[in-house]
């Protein structure tokens, strides 16, 4: 890995990783070829960016902390505004340079997305993104099927966050880092996306591989609960209500199972969408 491209990675680690994010740098070039020009990223082939997902450790070291702290009013969607406050302390890192920070939910006026997380994961080496084409002889016939991305350690048990892209800095000689194909087998691929299709409400989909670390319980609970209903089941007012006490406590060890819905975030690409709206 370049000088440059180490040391800027590693400040951003020394600020997002301490709070359960991981990051891999990767060349806008290597995104825009995979996709056709509507959404390409608007920068020239060799600006250095960075891919930002979160791990299950995210929910015990960002957003309980992050919840507690109150650090941004009124809370309307707790991790999104959780991972936003942490994404904003990467831009404050590099005063002195052009950072622009693309969440993963974040869309033109059109609706288009502006980054199509997945294809990033892929890209940045950090998640492979398994896709119908990559099931020889399929036996979905006219059936729609999305891809889903699957990381070696994590399998499904994280979550793609955002780009943060670093207008100015070019890198022409970062070499790729290739994801690594932890799903190798063709039966296994089907398996996995008829999962993720027609069964993501089971969680199994996202144990496609030994994960080194799942959601806890309670995650599980908070990311199959409606997000209307999340607040409420924090114990946190509505964004037109005013907090009780300042001292109100979260509820986080109060939780009840509920039945679970997609339970993720990041299923963007030109040519697939997720089986309903995504979660974490």
């Amino acid at each position: 890995m370049e000088p440059l491209v180490a040391e800027l990675k590693q400040k951003i680690e020394d600020t997002l990783c301490p709070f359960g994010f991981e990051v891999y740098p990767f060349q806008v070039a290597w995104y825009n070829a995979l996709l056709p020009p509507a959404f390409h990223l608007p920068l020239p082939g060799p600006t250095l960016a960075f891919l930002v997902l979160s791990t299950p450790a995210m929910f015990d070291r960002a957003l309980k902390p992050f919840l507690q702290s109150r650090h941004l009013q009124p809370l309307t969607d707790p991790v999104d505004q959780c991972v936003a406050y942490h994404l904003g302390r990467v831009r404050e890192s590099f005063p002195e340079l052009q950072i622009e920070v693309i969440a993963d939910y974040e869309v033109h006026p059109n609706r288009r997305p502006k980054i199509l997380a997945q294809t990033a994961a892929h890209v940045a080496g950090a998640a492979y993104y398994y896709q119908r084409q990559d099931v020889e002889s399929d036996p979905w016939g006219t059936q729609h099927i999305a891809g889903v991305c699957i990381h070696p350690r994590f399998g499904g048990w994280f979550a793609i966050r955002g780009v943060v892209l670093l207008r100015g800095i070019e890198v022409p000689n970062l070499p790729p880092t290739k994801p690594l194909d932890c799903v190798p087998a063709r039966a296994d691929r089907i398996t996995l996306l008829e999962r993720f299709n027609f069964h993501w409400r089971d969680w199994t989909y996202r144990d496609a591989v030994t994960p080194q670390e799942r959601y806890s319980e309670e995650q599980k609970v908070y990311f199959s609960t409606p997000p209307a209903q999340r607040l409420a089941l924090l114990g946190l007012p509505q964004p037109s209500e005013e907090p009780s006490s300042p001292s109100q406590e979260l509820h986080f060890t109060t939780l009840l199972p509920k039945k679970p819905q997609n339970p993720r975030r990041g299923w963007l690409s030109p040519t697939a969408s997720p089986p309903t709206s995504p979660g974490p």
